[in-house]
């Protein structure tokens, strides 16, 4: 589906569109810098590694293992274990990346998120002529939105004494939520969507997994499953 537009009128076009999903963003990112402080983190600390890493649930995990008492790793490995699932997102995106420069490709990884994900297939789904650079522009918005946010909250930590006590980290939550609503195409997505939710359950109330690991068990299970009715379709939609 190649685009019929200018890259710069289509990643100018991905920008604009993401702006609701940014600044949605820019709550669960206060989240992020206003809990950072007590997990020891200096401004300067969140500034580099919400550049670097720019993950915001895996930020806000690894922060909130570290302020629980965690040791560095563990709250590392928590942070890295639920990112995992942006290898399954980045993996989608082989009409977008193919033919790209090796700079390119790396770009368009590296501004993935659940947002710019999100709205780039959906709006591909919806038979839209979009690709790379609305992708990129998506991304971009995002990650302005969650620079200004999380070094904001940061400087804001001093004024509040007890910023868990706000809910913000919630933010994330109803944003995945509002995403997954974008997403769902129809009774057809249940299945894989109740076996990854099944299987995270029972991992962490029945088995005690390590939340982190649930989550990961719970994405491949769901993700083998749509895999395999997939594979079972194909043969009756050639």
């Amino acid at each position: 589906m190649p685009s019929q537009m200018s890259d710069k009128t289509e990643f100018f076009m991905g920008a604009r569109e993401s702006l609701p999903l940014a600044l949605s963003v820019t709550v669960y990112g206060m989240a992020f810098g206003l809990l950072a402080p007590q997990a020891g983190f200096g401004h300067g600390d969140v500034g580099v590694m919400s550049a670097l890493v720019y993950g915001g649930s895996a930020q806000i995990v690894a922060v909130e293992r570290l302020i629980s008492g965690s040791v560095a790793m563990a709250a590392v490995i928590a942070g890295v274990a639920l990112n995992l699932r942006l290898m399954l997102m980045t993996a989608t995106l082989q009409d977008e990346l193919r033919g790209r420069p090796w700079w390119q490709i790396a770009l368009g990884v590296q501004s993935t998120t659940d947002a710019n994900w999100a709205l780039t297939k959906g709006a591909r789904a919806s038979g839209r002529a979009v690709g790379y650079w609305y992708h990129l522009g998506g991304g971009g918005a995002v990650y302005v939105a969650w620079m200004v946010s999380t070094l904001g909250g940061s400087a804001l930590a001093q004024l509040v004494p007890a910023p868990e006590r706000l809910g913000l980290d919630f933010a994330l939550t109803a944003a995945s939520i509002g995403l997954l609503r974008g997403l769902w195409k129809g009774t057809g997505d249940m299945a894989p969507w109740l076996v990854s939710g099944a299987v995270v359950v029972v991992g962490m109330s029945v088995l005690g997994v390590d939340p982190s690991l649930a989550m990961i068990a719970g994405g491949i299970g769901g993700a083998a499953l749509a895999g395999v009715r997939g594979l079972q379709q194909e043969p009756q939609n050639g």
